[in-house]
């Protein structure tokens, strides 16, 4: 099993990224939360990696920290969470945000993340109670984006997360100008996390 990629970042396409590793490119799904700590395109990036093996194919789940996989790894766990709606949870709230909501038991903050209802929400947290890994867990990859990336990638980032496009168009005309594509996500994920 892959458990980290060291490579080259070769390709950012929100939420995947091709990381080219001695000459052998790797498509890695990663989390927002770690998409938006990526180095520019070309520079040196290593991942940790959850590996999955399913019937149709072996795909590749990038994670800036260990926390970030630890969590993943729990949300998998539970039963009707597959690995896009622990990417949607991991891209909408920190792990340590995460870990708030299940301790006071907030399931309104759960309910914000496209793809998690309330059923969903409060399945998630019975059954990750006691189970998150550790406030702060671990340190996040360096940080930095090219400034001035198109909203395309923004908007393209909003639809893989389950929003729908009206909902993305309307999140990325309130960004400033200017702000590169990590930066943009951030922002347009905190302003339709408002409603």
């Amino acid at each position: 099993m892959i458990g980290r990629l060291s490579g080259r970042l070769a390709e950012k396409n929100p939420p995947q990224l091709l990381i080219d590793v001695g000459g052998v490119g790797y498509e890695v799904d990663v989390p927002m939360s770690t998409f938006y700590n990526l180095p520019p395109l070309g520079e040196p990036v290593t991942l940790l990696i959850h590996h999955a093996v399913r019937e149709d194919g072996h795909f590749l789940y990038g994670f800036g920290s260990a926390g970030e996989r630890a969590a993943f790894r729990q949300l998998l766990k539970i039963s009707g969470v597959g690995a896009r709606i622990a990417l949607a949870v991991l891209s909408g709230l920190s792990v340590d945000d995460l870990a708030s909501a299940v301790a006071r038991q907030e399931a309104g903050r759960l309910t914000k993340v496209p793809g998690i209802g309330k059923k969903t929400a409060e399945r998630l947290l019975l059954e990750l109670k006691g189970k998150l890994p550790e406030v702060g867990g671990g340190a996040p990859l360096a940080a930095g984006s090219a400034p001035g990336a198109p909203d395309d990638d923004v908007l393209n980032a909003l639809l893989a997360l389950g929003y729908n496009e009206k909902e993305a168009q309307g999140a990325i005309k309130a960004l400033a100008p200017g702000l590169s594509t990590s930066e943009g996500i951030r922002q347009a994920l905190k302003s339709l996390a408002r409603f």
